[in-house]
């Protein structure tokens, strides 16, 4: 859904905050829309879109509107922010 509605998520590789969040979606987490920012062992150059969307951090969260959903918590942003913010429902 979050594909769907047109949600990127961008992360890092090496961000703690990013494999925490993805950890939030379980098994679903491999279907999440995902955009790597670093190219794997590089930590201080990130890739040259990321730069041109001035990613402010990691994990960020872009709405198809524009709207960028910050880092809430050590877990990133709650699923209930996504959800209400893209209009996916959680799985009960």
């Amino acid at each position: 859904c979050l594909k769907d509605k047109g949600a990127t998520f961008y992360g890092a590789w090496w961000c703690p905050h990013c494999n925490d969040q993805k950890k939030l979606f379980g098994s679903s987490a491999k279907l999440l829309p995902y955009f790597e920012c670093y190219i794997y062992p590089d930590t201080s150059h990130p890739i040259q879109a990321c730069v041109e969307k001035k990613v402010p951090g990691y994990p960020t969260w872009e709405l198809a509107d524009g709207t960028r959903l910050p880092n809430e918590n050590t877990a990133g942003v709650t699923l209930e922010t996504l959800a209400a913010k893209t209009s996916c429902e959680l799985p009960q």
